[in-house]
């Protein structure tokens, strides 16, 4: 097949594209330029996230090394009106949102997509640790053979029609095997650290990040008998479940944010973060279809556990309640996403959470 890898700058795109050519296939690298300028990091060299000029470098090193055809193509613009400004608007609102979702839904993965196919290209490759399956009749989304990289969560969006041009080559693989086998092919990427941080926020301060957008929100920390204990400058530094960073060390027991409305930042005990349920809209079920029974195992995080759990759903919206184990400091915002054993069947955006 003819096959358009995204290349990074990283370890696992690299193998990605190395495993394909060496199954013979007519290999295209391409590198996206989205998160860039000082703002990001991304004109200064390594930074602490990916879209560096480094990661740039990187990318078309591995791309000779393996005599493939190179191109980087500019989606800042995209990056910048679907991903960094919808984080923005979202944590103005209260709200967690988890923007590798919004990037693999909206740029990375399913527009990056289209566009290979609309220039010729029969698949996509990217470094994404999941694998993908067809049997009965369908794609099925699999979690990774390498449980610590899992990256399903972060593409539950993806349709049918999209798994069957999609590949993932590395999700078979642990990555500390796909580093010794970058390194036995040459390539510059083998012992090269994983970014951890939004690749916008390279600073590793997401409140910083924001206070030059949003500016100071002064509001007040409310106790859990109702009271003000404190006050704050803006609500968007804080995330349902933060302990460190409040400024209320001196009020005895230690107290978690458990609510935003508004400027009003709710806090209490770790006892108040337990949520029993949770209801989520705009559902996109990768498995084509949604779960016909509604004993599953649901993720609330990127890195979280899937946790026993009864979904119902109702058109573009679900359900999710918890009656064994509950996940703690659930916010609106971030993707809950639906497991069926190893099998990702879809997920949704989390827009309410009930303690009871």
């Amino acid at each position: 097949m003819r096959v358009l890898v995204a290349l990074s700058g990283g370890v696992d795109s690299s193998m990605a594209a190395a495993l394909l050519c060496e199954a013979g296939h007519d290999v295209t690298g391409v590198h996206l330029k989205m998160a860039g300028g000082a703002e990001s990091g991304g004109g200064t060299g390594r930074g602490r996230g990916c879209c560096t000029l480094d990661d740039a470098r990187d990318a078309r090193r591995v791309a000779d090394r393996l005599g493939l055809g190179f191109y980087v193509w500019d989606l800042t613009v995209a990056f910048r009106d679907r991903v960094v400004d919808d984080f923005v608007a979202e944590y103005g609102r209260g709200r967690t949102p988890n923007p590798c979702v919004r990037c693999n839904e909206r740029v990375k993965y399913t527009a990056l997509l289209s566009r290979a196919r609309a220039v010729g290209f029969d698949a996509l490759a990217t470094g994404h640790h999941a694998r993908l399956r067809h049997d009965e009749g369908r794609w099925r989304l699999r979690r990774a053979a390498d449980p610590a990289k899992d990256q399903t969560y972060v593409l539950y969006m993806a349709s049918q029609r999209q798994l069957a041009h999609t590949l993932w080559p590395v999700g078979e693989h642990h990555k500390s095997d796909l580093r010794v086998m970058a390194a036995e092919r040459g390539l510059a990427t083998a012992a090269k650290p994983d970014s951890h941080d939004i690749c916008f926020v390279p600073s590793g301060d997401p409140g910083d990040f924001l206070r030059h957008r949003l500016g100071a929100r002064p509001g007040v920390f409310v106790g859990p008998a109702g009271d003000v204990v404190g006050a704050h400058d803006g609500a968007y530094r804080f995330t349902v479940g933060q302990r460190r960073g409040l400024g209320l060390a001196g009020s005895g027991e230690p107290l978690y944010v458990t609510a935003i409305a508004g400027e009003r930042v709710h806090v209490g005990p770790r006892e108040a973060l337990d949520v029993a349920a949770l209801e989520a809209g705009d559902a996109s079920w990768v498995a084509g279809s949604p779960p016909a029974t509604p004993r599953m195992a649901a993720q609330v995080r990127y890195r979280g556990r899937p946790l026993p759990a009864a979904v119902d759903v109702d058109g573009d919206r679900v359900r999710v309640a918890f009656p064994d184990e509950r996940p703690a400091g659930g916010a609106p915002g971030p993707a809950v996403v639906v497991y069926d054993g190893d099998e990702c069947r879809g997920g949704a955006t989390v827009d309410r959470t009930h303690l009871t």
